[in-house]
């Protein structure tokens, strides 16, 4: 009887089995969101050197050029302005050199194994760049808010907080495509490339507004004269940072109108330009990195 029960249970365990289609078994694929990467990397992020790194940047430079400006007899508006363009024009080198510790530390543990093997290399690479993005921007806007409170503490007179938040926003959405661009040289070529094109970036950025401090010492709105260096993408930051003070400059001038649509159809310009020039990197990234595999070099 017991071997006529057991025999009843295994026909009907092979009658269910033929019934499936294709008799498949079924098993769920393993599966990346964009917030699961992020948590991921943030994870590894969080031991970096790179943190403090930020910090560290953020506070010495706040300071330092703040004291300055408080105790000179620069316009003060101008010289928020001159600082802004300061900061604009060291994120190309600012970015290289994040970016390029970041891909050697991954190729000197893991062998780029994190990105390389990840379910979504997409979704592993932008949010390891958006991270890293947040950081710079975040160090940015502490940067940009110590330089103010030192001027306050010294009772100078600054912009208003409106018109820091969006000289901090243009620093943030011109940075964009640095990061995209100075991540894949770094993949591609190593550190001491994207280290290497992050300094002539900074070159090019101050050629772009007429050279350092040019605003601040001739009383020109020089990020609004836009020149062939304007066009290029380490110019972006610098001009879409500074174009808002050079706004609150020329308002503050009682400048007329022309000069006024002037800075506006600047800002406009290059936000259009930055916008479709973050796309397009991001585009091409995509397609690149899953093609993409590492080569030996020695740095």
């Amino acid at each position: 009887m017991t071997d006529s029960t057991a025999t009843l249970q295994q026909s009907k365990k092979k009658l269910s089995y033929s019934h499936t289609p294709n008799n498949t078994i079924h098993t769920s694929k393993p599966t990346m969101t964009f917030v699961r990467a992020l948590r991921a990397q943030m994870l590894c992020l969080r031991h970096s050197a790179l943190v403090p790194l930020h910090l560290v940047c953020a506070l010495v430079a706040g300071l330092a050029c703040g004291l300055y400006f408080a105790v000179s007899s620069w316009n003060i508006t101008l010289g928020f302005d001159a600082f802004v363009q300061l900061l604009g024009a060291l994120m190309p080198l600012m970015a290289g050199i994040v970016c390029g510790l970041d891909v050697n530390a991954e190729e000197e543990a893991t062998k780029l194994s994190g990105l390389l093997s990840a379910v979504s290399r997409q979704q592993a690479l932008f949010a390891r760049l958006a991270l890293l993005w947040l950081m710079g921007v975040g160090t940015l806007a502490v940067t940009i808010v110590i330089f103010a409170l030192v001027l306050l503490v010294a009772a100078r007179d600054v912009p208003e907080v409106s018109v820091w938040l969006a000289g901090i926003g243009g620093l943030a959405l011109g940075s964009i495509p640095l990061y995209l661009m100075l991540y894949a040289t770094a993949l591609q070529w190593g550190r001491n490339a994207a280290i290497s094109i992050g300094a002539l970036g900074l070159i090019l950025a101050f050629f772009s507004v007429g050279g350092l401090a040019h605003g601040l010492m001739t009383g020109e709105l020089t990020a609004t004269a836009l020149n062939m260096f304007a066009y290029l993408p380490t110019s972006w930051a610098i001009i879409l940072g500074s174009a808002p003070i050079e706004w609150a400059v020329a308002a503050g001038a009682a400048s007329s109108a022309d000069t006024l649509d002037a800075v506006i159809s600047t800002m406009q310009l290059m936000m259009g330009l930055c916008m479709i020039g973050s796309a397009l990197f991001a585009g091409s990234m995509a397609i690149w990195i899953s093609r993409f595999e590492p080569t030996q070099r020695g740095e």
